[in-house]
C-alpha cells in the first residue's frame, strides 16, 4: 500500500471558495468547480461562519478582521485589473477615431 499525501489548501483559496458559496452558488457545484471533496467544502464554511478557517501555512485561526482586509485585498486587485482593461481599451478607441 502507498501511503497518499492531503492536499494543504492556501488560506485565500478556501476563503475564494467560500465566497462563491455565500454569493449563491450550491457547496456541490462549488466543489466540482474546485476539484475539491463537498464535505472539505462544507468543512469551509463551517469553519468560516465560527470564525475559525485556517490556510495551510497557518495553525492559528484567521480573525474576521483578517478575512475582511483579505478579500478586500483581492477586490482592489480585481479593480485594479479591470480600470487597466479600460484604459487601454479607451486608448485603443481613442486612437481609431481620429
Amino acid at each position: 500500500m502507498t501511503k497518499t499525501s492531503r492536499a494543504r489548501y492556501t488560506l485565500e483559496f478556501k476563503q475564494e471558495a467560500v465566497r462563491l458559496v455565500d454569493n449563491g452558488q450550491s457547496i456541490a457545484a462549488v466543489a466540482r468547480t474546485l476539484g475539491v471533496v463537498d464535505q472539505t467544502l462544507f468543512n469551509w464554511v463551517k469553519a468560516h461562519r465560527h470564525g475559525k478557517l485556517t490556510g495551510a501555512d497557518s495553525k492559528a485561526p484567521v480573525s474576521a478582521e483578517q478575512m475582511e482586509i483579505s478579500r478586500l485585498r483581492a477586490e482592489l486587485a480585481r479593480v485594479k485589473m479591470e480600470r487597466d482593461i479600460l484604459g487601454k481599451a479607451t486608448a485603443y478607441f481613442a486612437r481609431g477615431s481620429i
